[in-house]
């Protein structure tokens, strides 16, 4: 079945998506829909609904007589989101981590080449695509379109501009994702999602660290109240 053309809202929802995440479009800043009506040669209609859609995302918030800006950062959110994810993903892992084939395992070798060369040239755009492509890889070959989805939603609603902004150790970094592929390549299952949950977890704790100038408790934890 082939896969229907994007609209135009489709378009506009995608950009403004990566404009936010990616850092290009601050946090805070207003989003007048005439001037982004000329920035993607459209009328207002496709740009009023794809900020609709953003809205639903959390990603913009539309105010009263003020217009529509650029979200803040709902901590509390990104909590659930991360929350979310290590449940998620842990799973997606373990599917993946027992259905890969040795040629896949060599791409996914080369894919974190690469992803650790973007590192080392400090190039974080370069940085930000590669490493979604590395545990996509994964995700994608858990058996459960579905859930690759959910994932992808999860991805998207993760404020991914604070990472940008200060971009994770790349020493640490490079040797959770070598846990993460060799445990597969080992063919363990568990700590293929052993590894990605504390890959997670350090992420989101630098995270912490970088939006409230203090470390906390996982608030993955149980007994984090």
């Amino acid at each position: 079945m082939q896969a229907s053309t994007p609209t135009k809202r489709d378009q506009i929802v995608e950009e403004l998506r990566a404009l936010i995440l990616s850092g290009d479009l601050p946090r805070g800043s207003r989003l007048p829909q005439d001037e982004l009506a000329k920035r993607f040669s459209s009328s207002i209609t496709p740009v009023r609904e794809a900020l609709r859609a953003l809205e639903a995302e959390s990603l913009v918030i539309s105010e009263p007589h003020r217009g529509v800006r650029v979200a803040g950062v709902d901590f509390e959110r990104v909590k659930a989101t991360y929350i979310v994810r290590r449940l998620t993903e842990s799973y997606a892992m373990r599917r993946a981590a027992i259905r890969l084939s040795p040629h896949e395992l060599r791409r996914a070798e080369r894919l974190l080449e690469d992803l650790n060369e973007a590192a080392r040239l400090k190039d974080p755009d370069l940085v930000r695509d590669l490493n979604k492509k590395f545990h996509f890889f994964f995700y994608e070959r858990c058996g459960i379109p579905t859930l690759l989805e959910e994932i992808d939603t999860l991805w998207r609603a993760f404020p991914w501009d604070l990472l940008l902004a200060h971009p994770e150790p790349a020493g640490a970094s490079e040797a959770e994702h070598r846990a993460i592929l060799e445990a597969v390549r080992a063919g363990d299952a568990e700590q293929a999602a052993s590894a990605l949950e504390s890959h997670l977890a350090r992420s989101f704790s630098d995270l912490t660290a970088r939006f409230t100038g203090g470390r906390s408790a996982d608030p993955f934890d149980i007994n984090n109240d």
